[in-house]
């Protein structure tokens, strides 16, 4: 409630100012009685609230193409093919609130030089770095430093492309300029007293986001590594060795479990589009790549399971069976159906009413219907230990250590079976207020050294298959980060799967781009290698 209180007044007004890029307009009216300005502070606030996903991106997107693509699930009939729903909405989540960057840039500018102001100027780069990484990462090429200016300049319409390479290496030294100018102790005076009221994402504690920057430099380093090495291994060389502050699992042998997360309750907002985006798509269901990767048989009593993840991420069917449908399914394989999405099962009661056709294992509900605890994890401790351990085995800007790269990699599984184990026991559903614990029974057995028991390095017979084991964990943590598993899969190539290799490698720029910037699209489209389709490949990809 509280970010929606700070969000009343101005949001409607913003949105009408800050259209997506590639909108034309001639005149704007203004309402002579409305708001015309917003703080700073508020601004900011705007800002964090547009990392909420929203339903068309999770619907769309995430459901009908991240997890079948990465094949972290299993979609199990393809019956809404209008995709650029979601592109549209990932497309505009951006445009719309990227003039808000811009008009706080500005305004920082005509501020006296502070400690403070540092810090503020640090939050507003990283959270544009986070969603500029992102969105770069999903279409490629994109319009990014002429873009956000067209309330200011009508020149900047239409703005013209930048190249991903190019966006990379702007993005990663400024979060290198937040990591050299963040202060921990200018945290007192204003204006940035008031601005971190407006945070919800850290309070204003400067060294998480400290962390989140440096922890960000490492992600998209590696990412880019089989292009940039050497940059690549400047910058991860630069954090590891001058200990510069990361997000941890471990920290030596303690558990920390460190993430950067949007809280839904902690923030103020309630994440419903979450379940409205599984209940009304109800396609997605455990599929057999993700399933034995979890359990080490196909009996449906569960009994081989040995990771407990299994049961935060997935449930039995309507006869509580684990049931994994094929990921490469026969024509004659029996349909999925039931409601095992449905908001019903959040009655007392309800609870295991699934529907007598939902005969495969669907998402574990709690993980989709909990709109108040579950988190939207923009990275976690664990990832920051599977990025090291990779840098560590392959020599990337750190003398190659396999020692030192097995013990990343086991605080690596470690830390994401421990989290996610924590976020589960926190989980609750809205209406009933039933909690996880009471509902899902893990057993005692199984923990972060039941997956190890599998998947420690003392059982791989290469160094091929070392990284498998890798990316294969790094791909599980990312099991509610689709977008990240999708780069992990398109990178590596090397991530559990059935059938062919990947060959969808980006998401087609959303149709209002061409209709609007067509000049400039057209020559994105060129430069990329000629089509705008998923089989073209962007900068990054090997």
């Amino acid at each position: 409630m509280k970010s929606l209180l700070k969000l009343t007044g101005y949001g409607l007004v913003l949105v009408f100012f800050f259209v997506a890029c590639t909108k034309d307009f001639d005149e704007i009216n203004t309402d002579p009685h409305g708001f015309t300005t917003a703080s700073d502070g508020s601004l900011f606030n705007a800002i964090l609230q547009s990392l909420i996903l929203s339903g068309n991106e999770q619907f769309y997107i995430n459901n009908e193409i991240l997890y079948k693509q990465t094949q972290l699930a299993a979609l199990t009939k393809e019956a809404w093919g209008n995709f650029t729903l979601g592109t549209e909405s990932m497309w505009s989540n951006y445009y719309q609130v990227l003039p808000n960057f811009r008009e706080l840039f500005d305004r920082f500018e005509e501020m006296p030089s502070s400690g403070e102001l540092d810090n503020m100027k640090a939050m507003l780069k990283i959270v544009l770095a986070y969603k500029t990484f992102k969105i770069t990462d999903m279409f490629g090429d994109m319009p990014f430093t002429q873009a956000g200016y067209g309330f200011q300049n009508l020149e900047y319409l239409r703005p013209e492309f930048d190249t991903q390479r190019d966006i990379y290496i702007y993005l990663l030294n400024d979060l290198k300029w937040c990591d050299e100018h963040i202060s921990d102790t200018a945290v007192s005076e204003e204006p940035f007293t008031t601005f971190a009221t407006f945070d919800d994402l850290f309070n204003g504690d400067m060294l998480e986001w400290q962390k989140f920057a440096n922890s960000m430099r490492l992600r998209y380093a590696l990412r880019m590594s089989e292009k940039e090495p050497e940059l690549a291994g400047e910058i991860i060389s630069d954090i590891v060795e001058n200990q510069r502050p990361v997000y941890k699992g471990y920290d030596f042998t303690t558990y920390v479990g460190e993430a950067a997360c949007l809280w839904p309750a902690a923030m103020g907002f309630k994440n419903t589009s979450l379940n409205w985006s599984f209940r009304e798509h109800n396609n997605l269901r455990m599929g057999s790549n993700v399933w034995h990767q979890l359990s080490a048989n196909d009996s449906t009593d569960g009994s081989g399971i040995f990771d407990p993840r299994a049961y935060i991420f997935f449930e039995g069917n309507n006869e509580n069976k684990w049931v994994a449908y094929p990921q490469l399914p026969e024509p004659n394989t029996p349909p999925s159906g039931g409601i095992p999405y449905g908001s019903h099962r959040d009655q007392d009661g309800a609870f295991g009413i699934k529907g007598e056709t939902c005969i495969y294992s669907p998402f574990e509900y709690f993980l989709i219907r909990d709109e108040n605890f579950m988190p939207i994890p923009l990275i976690t401790g664990a990832e920051v230990h599977f990025i090291l351990s990779e840098a560590y085995f392959k020599g990337i800007g750190l003398p190659q250590d396999p020692d030192m790269a097995d013990i990343e990699f086991m605080n690596g599984v470690n830390s994401s079976v421990q989290w996610w184990m924590d976020v589960a026991d926190n989980s609750k559903l809205p209406n009933s207020g039933m909690i996880f614990p009471d509902m899902v029974s893990i057993p005692a057995n199984l923990g972060p050294a039941s997956v190890l028991m599998i998947f420690g390095w003392w059982n791989a017979t290469s160094d091929e298959e070392k990284m498998q084991f890798l990316y294969t964990q790094r791909w599980l943590d990312a099991f509610r980060q689709p977008w990240e598993a999708f780069a992990l899969v398109r990178r590596t190539n090397m991530t559990p799967r059935e059938g062919d290799p990947i060959d969808y490698y980006r998401l087609p720029y959303p149709p209002s781009e061409s209709e609007y910037n067509t000049e400039n699209w057209s020559a994105a489209i060129a430069n990329q290698g000629g089509g705008d389709s998923p089989q073209y490949k962007i900068w990054w990809i090997p």
